[in-house]
């Protein structure tokens, strides 16, 4: 036994855990059938001979076939390590991987280190299942091994660039020595706890002022070559297997930054965009390769960034909330050994270090005491000080022992960075083996008592602040990679595209947005996160609404007053999500233009929305502060824009029904158009005068005429004029004939509403309801207009006229246009050919607009163009003996005919209630879809909206009462038109021009 004297002082060893795999290892050790190892049979032979090499070998081949491999592969090592000892033969293998060799080739370095790296982990392995090294011995001799290698690449790549022509090197025997280039560890390399599979964290800067550079490339191009090279010598799988997985994602920014940046940019970064997690991975930072002195300078320069001496409470709240935001409240999570995560799973390795991280940050500046990059070591410096009891930093180092042992053992099984227990009940009884249990249960029991105890302190820790966490699960935004179990909330929370979520999140985090560049700003995110979240996946699209909140976001000039106020008002909050992801027209102009947001907060928000004298005195106040025509348009458009985003907002907080919100939208439309016409009229007075006893008339029909606009409603306008009979010209510097001056404003006024400009756009415009359509003039005298309507109209034309109303303009004039029309609908009419008429026209355009989905409400069978059909037959049938029928509103319509009797009670009622139905569909359709409505494709947070504002319990009954009213509103049309206008076989009616296309008066593109 004195021949293998390291065998002797091994404790304990597990059991094979696949003892067939162990024999058949055994018997591989022994057969090898190179020559070059021929001398070794008889050692082997010897060590396989004794009882605790049989142990060895069983331990090592039966429980894990990365040590098996790592055998066959180093029987020599393996003998010269029984021979010896491991604190002997590690330092051997250090000083091999980490010196720089002048003259080898890559494919030479990265062939050596391999090697050298499968005889480390062989040897820390044995030395770990062994008991001869202590949990810290064995983490610093992985760090060790890992710096070396990073040291030998380092070199090996800058003696590369030198040998290029791009840098002088001071030292080119010592390549690294005076660089300028430093490589600092981070995470578990910098903090000398490694484990056994782990990847290394890394982050690399070069000093500007120091390095020579010989050639033509920038600096930042040079070594991120470098570091490239860095990273394929160590992480590229050979026939060798790898060296160490590398992660560069710690470095500021990462996904904007170059993989090697500027020590002065690093430095500028921590400084203005620092975040508190950045803070706490500091901690841990050490240069480990490269020119080590330039790093440790850069790292004091950065003290300041790490330590602070004065917090704030929004500083400690940050700070809870790095590892808060995981729901790690008592009995959130039930531990179930099989598949958990002894790192980031509850109860795991993650909390204890959070634990003593955050205490750091709060009081490590100014604590010297606290300033340890070890997990152990800062615990013990906690109980110290008197911030964490004697009983609970005990209990918190053995369990982290206790834990990190284990996540070795899983790792040394195949080489993989896993912390998760296997999921099946013979998997878990594999690693209890190997972790020198003879039974599963004891395992267990040790394993479920450590993670529970962990987790009971770490919720101690912060159950006196506010959750940050969804009651879902994880929400965390911390780091450079995405959690997985934040990646399942967010998709139970209604995201389609979580990745992408966390990512954005995470770049506001980093400053990406102009609104995220303070630190305040930055923590009040933190805070707002979960709740942010929450309430846009109750949305009804959830993925848009966070983009467009993402978009209002970035268009925010600064963050900290508006995040204030959402932290501090969950309603407001609840609000603007319900606008992000219920109405994209309405999100899609607040995203635009964030300071709308105000329009919700006035105290005017939550009365009812002005009156049509009201809104044309506000405007005019607004007016009077112009100083010319192009501020008229702008005022006039923010104006509107503001108005309207008001009336929407009440509409999906339901303060507003669909009714009251159609005259909303029809007054603030009444009162632009009346206050823009005076100072477009002022603005051609200017330059040709005025026409002598001249007047306007501005006449809406459609949508607008009969006070039902929604969002997405345009203007159909007639414009009469009129003037003294004996006027020939204006009276300015350049006149103009009457025809021409009329014609000249109306095309401005136009051109005033329609165009585009800073502020947008006012209203889409349609006049080709006006007499003669597109081939009569755009202003209309009103002798022309009264003349054509009583002489030349076809029906379609008279059918628009019912929803005819004088909305601006000239008083006087005004009232001899409403007589015009009033006289025109109440003359009496051929029933017959009015009836004939009607129906011919409404199947011209169902053959243009074939619609067999009830949710096309406007011209599917039985929606809201058989209505309103239905009631501009009723006026034009009725209206010379039922002046009252003269409203202009479909749901009036039916009311008076109800009143009259022209239809019985019942019926009038349930037009009444289908015409209203209908109109709250299509306007909630307006304001939340983009296209053309799928149901099945709807979420559900939609189709709960849409249910509501349609008055309805759930979506399922919203879509059967769709289909029921819609086949009663088609009964009652066959009923009153189709059928008897078919009884009279009447010839086809006139020509429907252009403007019927769009529904009898309807140019609004609804």
């Amino acid at each position: 036994m004195t021949e293998f004297p390291l065998l002797e002082r091994l404790a304990r060893l597990p059991q094979a855990a696949d003892p067939d795999r162990a024999r058949h290892g055994r018997h591989d050790l022994l057969s090898t059938e190179d020559p070059e190892e021929a001398d070794l049979a008889p050692g082997l032979q010897a060590f396989m001979e004794s009882p605790q090499g049989q142990a060895l070998s069983a331990a090592l081949f039966g429980n894990s076939p990365f040590l098996g491999d790592c055998v066959l592969k180093e029987r020599r090592f393996l003998l010269q390590l029984l021979a010896s000892d491991p604190d002997t033969e590690i330092a051997k293998v250090l000083g091999d991987a980490g010196v720089g060799i002048p003259g080898e080739s890559e494919a030479e370095l990265m062939t050596r280190l391999r090697r050298a790296r499968r005889r480390a982990a062989l040897l820390i392995a044995i030395a770990d299942i062994g008991g001869l090294w202590t949990l810290d011995r064995i983490t610093w001799c992985l760090t060790r091994f890992a710096d070396a290698a990073v040291r030998a690449a380092t070199a090996h790549y800058l003696r590369q660039r030198a040998l290029a022509g791009d840098i002088e090197l001071p030292h080119p025997d010592d390549p690294e020595r005076e660089s300028g280039f430093a490589v600092i560890g981070m995470g578990k390399i910098g903090a000398d706890e490694l484990n056994y599979s782990s990847d290394i964290d890394l982050v690399v800067f070069f000093d500007e002022d120091h390095v020579r550079l010989t050639g033509t490339r920038f600096p930042r191009d040079i070594y991120s070559r470098v570091v490239h090279g860095i990273v394929k010598a160590l992480q590229e799988r050979t026939a060798d297997g790898y060296v160490h997985r590398v992660d560069l994602r710690l470095r500021p920014d990462a996904g904007a930054t170059p993989v090697a940046m500027s020590m002065a940019a690093a430095e500028s970064y921590y400084e203005s965009f620092g975040q508190n997690w950045e803070r706490a991975a500091m901690i841990k930072a050490r240069p480990v390769a490269g020119d080590l002195d330039a790093g440790a300078r850069l790292l004091a320069r950065l003290e300041p960034f790490v330590w602070r001496k004065n917090l704030d409470y929004a500083a400690i709240a940050d700070i809870h909330s790095i590892k808060r935001q995981i729901n790690a409240h008592k009995g959130h999570k039930t531990i179930a050994i099989e598949g958990h995560d002894i790192k980031v799973g509850a109860g795991g390795i993650r909390e204890i270090e959070f634990f003593a991280q955050t205490q750091q940050l709060i009081s490590g500046g100014r604590d010297r005491r606290l300033r340890s990059a070890a997990t152990c070591e800062t615990l013990r410096a906690l109980m110290a000080t008197g911030r964490v009891s004697e009983a609970v930093g005990h209990e918190l180092i053995e369990a982290y022992g206790f834990l990190r042992t284990l996540e070795h053992r899983l790792q040394m099984v195949e080489d993989q960075q896993t912390q998760k227990m296997p999921a099946t009940a013979d998997g878990v009884a594999r690693i209890a083996t190997f972790m020198g249990y003879d039974e599963p249960a004891p395992f267990e029991r040790d394993l479920r008592r450590r993670l529970e105890m962990v987790r009971r302190h770490y919720a101690a820790l912060f159950e006196s602040a506010p959750t940050l966490g969804s009651s879902g699960g994880n929400l965390v935004f911390t780091g450079t990679e995405d959690d997985p179990d934040t990646l399942e909330t967010l998709t139970k929370m209604g995201f389609r595209e979580p990745a992408r979520i966390a990512a954005t999140v995470r770049g506001w985090h980093h400053g990406h947005v102009r609104a995220m560049r303070s630190a305040r700003a930055r923590e009040l995110m933190t805070e707002l996160v979960p709740s942010l979240l929450a309430a846009l996946g109750k949305t009804a699209h959830p993925d848009l609404a966070f983009n467009t909140f993402d978009t209002f976001l970035g268009n925010l000039p600064a963050g900290v007053q508006i995040l204030s106020l959402l932290h501090a008002n969950p309603g407001i909050l609840g609000m603007l999500a319900e606008i992000m992801g219920t109405a994209p027209r309405l999100a899609e102009v607040l995203a635009r233009t964030p300071a709308l947001l105000d329009a919700i907060l006035s105290p005017e928000f939550r009365l009812p929305p002005p009156e049509r004298e009201a809104i044309r005195s506000e405007i005019g106040a607004l007016f009077s502060h112009a100083g010319d025509i192009q501020d008229v348009l702008d005022m006039a458009r923010r104006y509107t824009r503001e108005s309207r985003f008001q009336i929407g907002a009440r509409m999906l907080g339901h303060s507003l029904d669909v009714e009251r919100v159609g005259f909303a939208l029809s007054d603030l439309a009444d009162g632009v158009l009346d206050a823009l016409a005076g100072p477009v009229e002022a603005d051609i007075v200017r330059q040709h005068g005025r026409v002598p006893g001249g007047r306007i008339a501005i006449v809406g029909l459609g949508k607008l005429g009969a006070r039902e606009m929604t969002f997405g409603s345009d203007l159909d306008l007639i414009l009469v004029y009129d003037h003294a009979p004996d006027a020939e010209s204006s009276s300015g510097a350049k006149p103009l004939v009457p025809s021409v001056w009329f014609t000249r404003f109306t095309q401005r006024y136009i051109n005033a509403l329609t165009a585009l400009t800073g502020e947008g756009q006012l209203y889409d415009v349609d006049m080709r309801l006006r007499p003669s359509g597109t081939k009569g003039p755009i202003a209309v005298p009103l002798a022309a207009f009264a003349r054509y309507h009583r002489e030349e109209a076809w029906t379609w034309e008279h059918m628009a006229l019912t929803r005819a109303r004088v909305v601006g303009g000239d008083a006087s004039l005004g009232e001899e246009v409403a007589a015009v029309i009033r006289d025109t609908l109440a003359a009496p009419r051929d029933a017959d050919k009015l009836l004939a008429d009607v129906a011919d026209m409404r199947r011209k355009i169902a053959a243009q607009h074939a619609a067999t989905d009830p949710w096309e409400v406007k011209y599917a069978r039985g929606g809201l163009l058989d209505l309103e059909f239905l009631a501009q037959y009723l006026v034009l049938r009725h209206a010379a003996a039922h002046p009252s029928l003269l409203t202009g509103n479909t749901a009036d319509v039916f009311r008076t005919a109800g009143n009259v009797r022209l239809l019985p009670a019942a019926e009038a009622r349930r037009l009444t209630e289908a015409i209203l139905f209908l109109r709250a569909v299509q306007n909630v359709l307006r304001l939340c879809v983009s296209g053309r409505f799928e149901p099945q494709r709807a979420s559900s947070g939609l189709g709960r909206f849409i249910a509501k504002v349609g008055g309805c319990a759930t979506y399922a009954g919203l879509a059967r009462r769709l289909k029921s009213v819609e086949a009663w509103v088609a009964g009652r049309y066959e009923a009153h038109i189709a059928r008897p206008a078919e009884a009279l076989d009447a010839p086809p009616g006139a020509p429907i021009l252009a403007a019927a296309g769009s529904g009898a008066g309807e140019g609004d593109g609804d």
